[in-house]
């Protein structure tokens, strides 16, 4: 099976943590390959994910122009090119762009306009999901969620919440949460990661995504996995990073057979290429080699990853009709 040349659907995938040492020489021609390495990609090992993201802030800090923003975006198209992803949701943390002087809505253009000249140059179909932060209070979260809003016919098309899930409570996104759903913007939200069941309850319950961004832990609990199941939550699994974040000790431990078995929607994602130093062939790799993977269950993940994406109908149609076809030639 010749995985790098599978198409591919990526939904779980942040921007400001997937730089190429490319980018980054552009960025700052004085950080070496050995800094690289060293700042931006993470030990095959982790503490917990509260480590496992320091890596990012080396990436957003060399994102803070619209420049930056822009070369930092079309570096990432160059990527998913490479790994033949024919879809891809991309998404970031706006306020975390605005160190250097530029207004959140500065912000979001840059990146919704780099979307645009990434898909006219590479090929690849995306769209952008706006993110808030756990860390951050309430009147953030709202002008996150409000940016998704304002920017509503473009490619910005969701809301997230992401960051140190055990470190901080959901308490000062519900509102913004409400809001999304008030407003009738899609939503997913990191859950089930650094946290277990109760975590993806609680978000299930205040935030009302159709989408979890990992949820592997939703094994430590049969009615959860029922739930998700009856309910049709899409899980965004990112393997090689559950690992590096100890959600797991070894890959061989790691949930998504189980979960691909009892029925739950999901699919593969990279989580963050750098700080994982991953591709999404990578990971359909370690799925072939671990747990035998075959073709046609990677053709279904990547089949619901399309059926849950935000992306318009017609575009969904298309792709999964694409995917069809090419799965089932190369089967």
């Amino acid at each position: 099976m010749n995985i790098a040349s599978l198409p591919k659907v990526e939904l779980h995938l942040h921007l400001d943590c997937s730089l190429s040492y490319e980018v980054v020489q552009q960025l700052n021609p004085a950080i070496t390959y050995e800094d690289y390495r060293a700042s931006f990609v993470a030990p095959a090992k982790c503490t917990d994910l509260a480590d496992y993201i320091t890596r990012a802030i080396k990436g957003f800090e060399l994102m803070q122009t619209k420049e930056q923003l822009r070369l930092v975006t079309l570096d990432l198209f160059k990527q998913l090119q490479a790994d033949n992803v024919w879809y891809a949701e991309i998404r970031f943390a706006p306020l975390l762009h605005t160190m250097g002087g530029l207004t959140p809505v500065e912000v979001v253009q840059a990146v919704a306009d780099a979307a645009e000249e990434g898909v006219a140059t590479y090929g690849v179909e995306a769209n952008i999901i706006c993110a808030t932060l756990r860390h951050y209070n309430e009147a953030q979260s709202m002008e996150t969620v409000q940016l998704v809003e304002q920017f509503k016919g473009t490619r910005i098309v969701a809301f997230d919440i992401a960051a140190d899930e055990a470190g901080f409570p959901i308490d000062a996104h519900i509102k913004a949460f409400a809001y999304a759903k008030e407003k009738g913007i899609p939503c997913t939200a990191h859950a089930g990661e650094a946290r277990g069941a109760d975590s993806m309850w609680e978000t299930l319950q205040h935030f009302h995504p159709t989408r979890i961004g990992h949820g592997v832990r939703c094994i430590e609990d049969p009615k959860l996995m029922q739930y998700l199941r009856d309910q049709d939550i899409h899980l965004e699994v990112c393997p090689t990073s559950n690992i590096q974040v100890n959600v797991f000790d070894v890959i061989e431990n790691h949930p998504a057979n189980r979960i691909y078995d009892a029925g739950i929607s999901m699919s593969i994602n990279t989580d963050a290429r750098t700080i994982s130093d991953t591709t999404l062939a990578k990971e359909y790799d370690i799925l072939q080699h671990y747990f035998q993977w075959t073709l046609a269950q990677f053709k279904r993940c990547n089949l619901e990853a399309i059926r849950h994406s935000f992306a318009a109908e017609t575009v969904k149609e298309k792709i999964a009709a694409q995917l069809s076809v090419a799965y089932d030639i190369a089967m």
